[in-house]
Order: structure tokens, then sequence, then C-alpha cells
């Protein structure tokens, strides 16, 4: 007799029931929504934004089926795309520029199914419908970035070690520093040359009109073009991250491109000014000779002294800051939020380079008592957070900056500033909108080709094997079901590839049945009885079964190792596919039969294309 242990049975039960849960999720579909983020460190997705977008799209008489608040913002859900975008303009006007309003897509998924994960599978661009982006960095941007910066570091070094120069001027991407004694000079070329190793330097002028010229070789070039391709790679996940798009994709193409796609952005606008959320910190020193009230109600009215920026802090209060940056965000390495043990309120603890901690290491030790104001830019305009009076030399490389209004800006500001600002700029090359219609023809075709090939597999099985034939259909139809559950689980996102591979998975998946049921025939044949016959047929088809999918195995392993994009998305579906397959060929298909077949102590005859009888 053919019986598994009761176990066995509940395991399949278990694993086709889990099956079942995570697959449902696909079968919803999704709605238009419209997604409001603040815009701002200093504005929160809190209840009052809720509220007020709420109170908003009611009086504009703007129907809705679904209004949420997450922590990236507040999404509402609509029955079509009239309304979506009637909310749009509608929360883009009332709202204002402190909010960032994007077209989205949400699924309809029941919240029961949410709460134990049982999500949807993320659609890839070509399926769902997106924006799509080729941008170039500006390398020689990058260069000259940090010439500028080199500038600052020279003077910097040179009024540490107390050595006389006349001027430092930028050249392109050379520094030139001025002097009027040759032993000033070679004492200059000696610090530099050993603070600054990566650079060249070289002399020239004469008289009282000598020159040190530094120049950034190719070595160097190339290592500070990497970084700069790097830290923008980073900054646009930070970034796109933050706003909660489903499963972007940001990646290098060449040596100075960068593909970015955002699945389910249909707002081309919105999507570039994503792309330009960035956010860096600058220190500056307050003019501590202009805080007159006279001076500071002159520099409100727009007349502000030469060399001073004019800015109110948190408080409201003006005042005057110096143009001249101190130390960049470029300098910081990492960032995080944290509580002073002072005072009980959140601070920002920041990390400097090695660079950085030196320059902050002398402002501060040559500005005691004088004010320091550190400013946050994001989106263009600047904010005085804090403006700390200077009460010692700040040494180590770690700064803490007061002044948070609570823990969640802290967390926040410390994201920004992890993400810093692009370290070049960036042009957009190609820009490409695909439409949801084009995804849903997309998705109507793959699905379609998937279910008559499925039926297609399933009139030949059962007309040639016939009860054995129903078996493998069934099992076949476990192997889908598992297999779209292991991506819905994995959250992968499908593309048309993984599509694909999904359809050929079925195709192969047949052969390990048409192997058991063909040994099943032989061992028949050979004059065993039906209850010997199957079990010797799937014990001894194990065996090749597992050869031939063990080579499948390793060649989509390739596929995932040394390919690329669909490549890696076509591999990723084939190698489940071929596990699932081993699952439900073996273990699934022969527990149906064994509840045909298995359960009888006298078995006569049993039908795999034609009718054998016990001899």
């Amino acid at each position: 007799m053919n019986r598994y242990p009761k176990w066995k049975y509940f395991l399949i039960a278990a694993v086709v029931l889990i099956g079942l849960l995570y697959t449902i999720p696909n079968f919803f579909g999704e709605s238009p929504a419209v997604q409001v983020s603040p815009a701002k460190t200093t504005l929160k997705a809190d209840n009052a934004l809720l509220g007020k977008v709420e109170a908003s799209l009611k009086l504009a008489n703007i129907p809705f089926n679904g209004i949420f608040l997450e922590p990236s913002g507040v999404k509402v859900r609509f029955n079509n795309q009239d309304d979506q975008l009637k909310a749009k303009d509608n929360l883009v006007n009332n709202l204002g520029k402190d909010y960032t309003v994007a077209l989205n897509l949400l699924t309809k998924t029941p919240s029961w199914l949410l709460n134990i994960g049982a999500k949807p599978m993320n659609k890839g661009l070509d399926l769902q419908g997106g924006v799509h982006f080729l941008l170039q960095v500006d390398m020689k941007a990058a260069i000259d970035k940090a010439a500028e910066s080199n500038v600052g570091d020279f003077r910097s070094a040179l009024r540490r070690e107390k050595i006389n120069y006349f001027g430092i001027t930028r050249e392109g991407q050379k520094v030139v520093v001025n002097f009027e004694s040759e032993d000033e000079r070679t004492k200059a070329r000696s610090v530099l040359s050993k603070d600054f190793p990566d650079l060249t330097l070289s002399t020239g002028g004469s008289g009282k009109e000598l020159t040190l010229t530094s120049s950034i070789g190719p070595v160097s070039q190339k290592r500070i073009q990497e970084f700069a391709l790097k830290q923008n790679l980073q900054t646009l996940h930070n970034r796109i991250n933050e706003l909660g798009v489903a499963e972007p994709i940001v990646q290098q193409q060449g040596l100075d491109r960068i593909v970015v796609q955002l699945p389910g952005v249909q707002d081309t606008a919105k999507a570039k000014e994503i792309l330009g959320r960035t956010a860096t910190l600058e220190i500056r020193m307050v003019d501590e000779e202009k805080t007159d009230f006279a001076t500071l109600e002159a520099a409100a009215g727009g007349k502000v002294p030469f060399g001073d920026e004019y800015y109110k802090d948190r408080e409201g209060r003006g005042i005057l800051v110096k143009k001249n940056v101190v130390l960049t965000g470029d300098r910081i390495t990492d960032a995080g939020p944290g509580v002073d043990s002072r005072t009980g309120r959140s601070v920002v603890n920041v990390t400097l380079d090695g660079r950085g901690a030196g320059i902050f290491k002398n402002v501060t030790r040559d500005n005691v008592g004088k004010r320091m104001a550190i400013l946050l830019i994001e989106k263009g305009s600047a904010e005085v957070i804090t403006a700390p009076t200077i009460n010692e030399e700040i040494g180590g490389g770690r700064v803490q900056i007061s002044g948070m209004d609570s823990p969640q800006e802290a967390t926040d500001i410390s994201l920004l500033l992890r993400a810093g600002a692009l370290a070049a700029p960036m042009e957009i090359i190609e820009e490409r909108t695909v439409g949801p219609s084009m995804g849903e023809e997309n998705i109507k075709r793959g699905v379609h080709s998937t279910l008559w090939g499925f039926a297609a597999i399933a009139v030949m099985m059962v007309v040639y094997y016939m009860v054995f034939g129903g078996v493998s259909v069934l099992a076949l139809g476990v192997n889908l079901l598992l297999l779209v559950a292991i991506l819905s689980m994995l959250q992968a996102t499908l593309t048309l590839p993984g599509l694909a591979a999904i359809a050929l998975a079925l195709g192969m998946a047949i052969d390990a049945n048409v192997l058991i049921n063909e040994r099943v025939r032989e061992e028949l044949r050979n004059g065993n009885t039906p209850q010997a016959s199957i079990h010797a047929g799937y014990d001894r088809a194990f065996d090749t079964i597992l050869d031939s999918n063990v080579t499948t195995l390793i060649a989509g392993l390739a596929l995932f190792m040394f390919g690329t994009g669909p490549i890696k998305g076509f591999a990723v579906v084939h190698v489940l596919g071929i596990l699932t397959s081993m699952f439900s060929a073996v273990l699934v298909s022969r527990a149906i039969v064994n509840m045909i077949y298995g359960y009888r102590r006298k078995l006569d005859k049993i039908s795999i294309g034609q009718i054998y009888k016990a001899k």
C-alpha cells in the first residue's frame, strides 16, 4: 500500500494554505492614489496634516474611499483617475510648496491580509507604468568642487602653521597661492605636500611675486569622479526611499550616468522634484559687529550689509550670518539622533572626517565667545537651525547640533545629512513615461500566455495519462500557486522577463510528472502490481528528476550571478520555479495519488493512459 504518514498530509495542506493566502493579494489590483509628504524637515506627517488633507478634499466635493497616515506621509485612495487628478490639483493649491503632492497607486488588498504580511508582488516599470530617467553626472563640476574645497583647506593649513601669504585663488581646477618670500613658499610647500599628498605642487613667479600651484592629478581625478558617482547614487536612493516609492531602480550605467526608474509614479514633474531633494549643512560665523536693532531692521527690509546674509532662526529672530562658509556637509561621515544629557532635549550627533575635524577645531579655538550659525540648506533655501556661542575649543570631530523641536525632527535631519547633497550636478538627458494602460496590456498578455500554456498542458496530460494526468495538472496548479506566493513573500519585483520565466517554469515543471508517469507505466508493463508500480515509479524517477533540475538550477544561478537587470529578474523566478516544481511534482502529486489509490489493500487497476489491470 502507498500511504503517507499523517504529518506529511498536514505539512502539504499547510504549505498549500499558506501559498493561497500569500497569492490572493495579487488578484485585488490597485487603485489611483495621491501621496502628500512634507517637503521640509521642519514639517511633519501627523494627524494635523491628515485632517487638513481630508478637509480640503471634502470642501471641494472630491470623493475618496480611503485616507491613511503613514510615516512617509498621507495617502488618499480614489475610485478613478479623474478624481485622483482633481485631488492633486486641489491639494497643490491648498497646501502650497511646503508639501510634495505625488500621484501613486495603492493596493486594494484587505487590511487583514496586509496585517499578516500578505502583500502583492511589486510590479516593474514595464507592468505598472511609471517614469524612467537617464541622468548625466557633471564630472567636471565634481573636480571643480574639489578644487574649491582645497582653497579653504589651504587657507586653514597655512594659518595653522603661521605661514605668511598674500592670496589664494582658484584658476579652473588649479589653486594658486601667492607669496613674497621664498622661505615662506618653501615652508608652505612642505606643509601642503604633507597634508595633501594626492595633489601635484609646482612653483612659479619671481621676485616678490612667487606662486605655488596645486593641481589634481589623473589618479585623484578618477577617484573624485568615482566618489561623486557613488555619492549621487546613495543620495538618490535615500531621497526616493524616503518618499515611499515602491521598489525604485537606481543604478549606474557606464562611467558617468545613472538610471532611475520609479514604478507607479505618473507625475514626471513631481518625480523630478523628488530627485532634486537633497540637504546639507553649512557652518558659518555670526556677524557679531552688526547685532543692533537698526541694522537688523534694515536687513529685514532688504538692506543687507556687504559680506553678510540675513536669516531668521527658529524663534523668528533676525540674524546676520557671514557669507564665508567655514565648513560644509561634505565633511560629514555620519549623523544620528540623540538626547542632550544636560537638558534632555533632542539633538543630532554629527561625525566629521579628519580634515573637517581639523578645520572645526581651529575655528572654535580662534572664535571662543563668538556665535556660530549652523544652517540646513534644503531645496535651495537655507534655515538657521541653531546659533550657539562657542565656549571652548572643540576637537575630536564629533559635533552636537541642538535646537531640535522633537526626536522625529532629529531623526529626519540625521537622515538628510547622511544622504548629503549631490556630490556633482546632474542633468536629465532622457526621460520616458510608461502609462499604466501599457502596463495593464503587458500584464494581460503575460497572464493570457501563462493560462493558455497551462490549459494546453492540462488537456494534453489528461488525454494522455487520464487520472494520473489529472493529478499532474493539480500538482502543476500547486506549483504555480507556490511560485507566486514565494515571489509575494519576498516582495520581488515582477517584470516582463519574470512573467516569461513563470510560463517557462510551468513547461519545465510538467517534465517531472511525465517522467514519473512513464516510469509507472514501465513498471506495469514489466508485470508489477499497480501498488508496486506506483511506489517504484515515484522512487526510481526521483534520481532522474533531481539530476535534471540540479543542472538547470546551476544555469539559473549563473544567470543570477553574472546577469544584470531583467536577466537577474528572470533568473530569480527561474530558480524559484525549479524548487517549487520539485516539491509539487514529487510530494504533492504522490500525496494525491496516495489518497486516490493508496488506501486500497487490493488494487486491480489504475488509469494512466490506459486501464492497467493486475496480472
